[in-house]
């Protein structure tokens, strides 16, 4: 219990940190790339302290308490999991408080806020079945959903589970909202919806989207992790590099692929968590049943 107290008060305070940081690594690297010097390493914390000291103007006022609530359940997903408690459940939470933020779009009234509304609920419809079967793929292959079990495993789980955690990865550039499935909002200035979801909040409710976003990519990468740690301690060192590699691996598909229309998302999406996920899930039902 004192671990998992601990586990979860170290989640509360280095997740913006961390969150914060991978953002401007992200930007850094990004503009690199483009032949570009880019911005300071700490750019996302001078942009959100900017935000913070902004004058608030909201279109709707129930939109702060939607993105609140947004907030809060998406923290409370990431404390779930750090205390090691059921991933599926942390999923489920996960997803209400998407729900938040859609609402949150529609909720003003603007065109370019309510289409960015529409395309991130298509965007859960194109994630969450890979999210629910690398759920059951960890169940099966160990007989537990508790975080807390599945890290004394004895062996990487990724060996076992290559293909739910390719479905996992794949699906982590639509749910971080990077090109080629950047539909509903953008990081990036090339977004002809404007800004997409995001269009109508200003000042402290874009803080507050920013810092959501921190807590939840710390989260989905912490999954990540989960299909590498093991009984093993130098498995968190290998979990940790893993980590950063994807982070890299994302940030550059973000930069050389443009991005595709909403039906070439769901239909490609769907494809590859049912070869993947699908046919990882046939082999360990087959090896269970054996």
């Amino acid at each position: 219990m004192i671990y998992r107290v601990i586990s979860v008060i170290l989640f509360l305070l280095l997740a913006p940190l961390v969150g914060g940081l991978l953002d401007g690594i992200d930007r850094k690297i990004s503009a690199r790339m483009q032949g570009r010097i880019g911005p300071p390493l700490l750019q996302p914390f001078y942009d959100l302290k900017k935000l913070m000291a902004k004058q608030t103007i909201v279109v709707e006022k129930a939109q702060t308490f939607l993105l609140l609530s947004y907030c809060a359940t998406q923290i409370f997903t990431g404390c779930m999991f750090f205390a090691g408690e059921d991933v599926l459940m942390c999923f489920f939470v996960l997803s209400t408080g998407a729900t938040f933020l859609v609402f949150a779009g529609y909720i003003t009234y603007s065109p370019y806020s309510s289409l960015g509304a529409s395309r991130e609920l298509i965007q859960i419809m194109s994630y969450e079945p890979a999210i629910l079967l690398s759920c059951v793929g960890l169940y099966l292959a160990t007989g537990t959903f508790n975080v807390s079990s599945i890290i004394q495993t004895p062996i990487s789980l990724i060996l076992v589970l290559p293909g739910f955690f390719f479905g996992y990865v794949f699906m982590l550039s639509i749910k971080m909202r990077k090109s080629p499935f950047d539909i509903s909002t953008s990081h990036h200035p090339h977004q002809e919806l404007v800004k997409g979801i995001t269009t109508e909040m200003g000042a402290k409710n874009l803080a507050f989207y920013t810092i959501t976003e921190w807590y939840e990519n710390v989260f989905l990468l912490g999954v990540v992790a989960l299909f590498i740690v093991n009984k093993n301690p130098w498995s968190y060192l290998a979990a940790v590099i893993v980590v950063l590699g994807i982070c890299f691996l994302e940030t550059l598909i973000d930069n050389v692929s443009a991005r595709v229309k909403w039906h070439v998302m769901l239909k490609v999406s769907w494809i590859v968590t049912i070869l993947a996920c699908g046919i990882n899930l046939m082999i360990l039902m087959l090896i269970n049943r054996g």
